[in-house]
């Protein structure tokens, strides 16, 4: 068990939370004492190894969902049962999100469609759940990851562009919606961070431009960012802890970046 925990007695639902930045966040807020809700595909065996560490590891409650966030219906349904289980969510991270390369003409509808469900109706759908709860608390943070695409675009990421410039305007909406209610909602923009869903659309990005996967790595990816670095989800973690805790109450409606510098210019 951590030394401090600013959030023991609180429960805390992150999804996309079984590999990634989705992970790290789960394991960073457990650390300070939140239960969690993981969501999230994969090996069924490697979940429950997951679920099972951080109860071992931080001595919180832990407890798995397999929702489907392109679904509203499962979506929701998600934040109810957590609530049974855990008795609250007061801090929701919204951190599901997909990934599909190509150009306008050529992007599959479907493909438009389940991108748009996944990184931007299904904050809709968790947080349209949990507002109730944290109102009556009088206590809430949502977290939503975007990304440095909610403020600048990139060729042939149209619905992935358009679905995180979307969870921009949301958040602020949700701000200010809840600001007399001691709920914040802001949303974290990362750069280029070395997660799964990075590294699964390099060829992708390969055939689209023609280039090696070195290329692709150097001239694309870290080519945005002046530090020549990928952010790291260690990194992105504990901007969401931050944003968790008392110290930033008055931080809400912010589109906060952590992109090696890629939006300053």
């Amino acid at each position: 068990m951590p030394l401090a925990s600013p959030f023991k007695g609180k429960t805390a639902l992150v999804t996309g939370s079984t590999s990634g930045i989705g992970l790290a966040i789960a394991r960073a807020l457990a650390a300070q004492g939140a239960d969690i809700v993981i969501n999230g595909f994969g090996d069924a065996a490697a979940i429950e190894k997951e679920r099972g560490s951080l109860e071992s590891e931080f001595g919180v409650r832990a407890i798995y969902s397999g929702a489907d966030m392109s679904k509203g219906d499962q979506t929701e349904a998600m934040v109810t049962e957590a609530i049974a289980a855990l008795g609250s969510v007061d801090i929701l991270v919204n951190n599901a999100g997909i990934q599909f390369v190509s150009p306008v003409e050529e992007f599959p509808p479907e493909k438009w469609d389940q991108i748009v469900a996944i990184n931007l109706s299904s904050a809709f759908h968790t947080t349209r759940a949990a507002l109730p709860g944290m109102k009556a608390r009088k206590w809430g943070r949502i977290i939503n990851t975007a990304s440095a695409h909610a403020l600048i675009a990139s060729p042939f990421k149209s619905a992935y562009v358009a679905a995180k410039h979307g969870i921009a305007g949301f958040t602020k909406t949700v701000a200010l919606e809840t600001a007399t209610f001691g709920i914040t909602a802001n949303a974290i923009c990362p750069g280029y961070v070395w997660t799964p869903l990075v590294e699964k659309q390099i060829p992708d990005t390969m055939a689209a431009r023609g280039l090696t996967r070195e290329q692709v790595i150097n001239d694309v990816l870290l080519h945005a960012q002046p530090t020549k670095q990928f952010v790291t989800v260690e990194e992105v973690a504990a901007l969401a802890v931050y944003l968790a805790g008392d110290m930033a109450r008055s931080i809400t409606g912010s589109i906060i970046s952590i992109d090696g510098g890629w939006t300053a210019a």
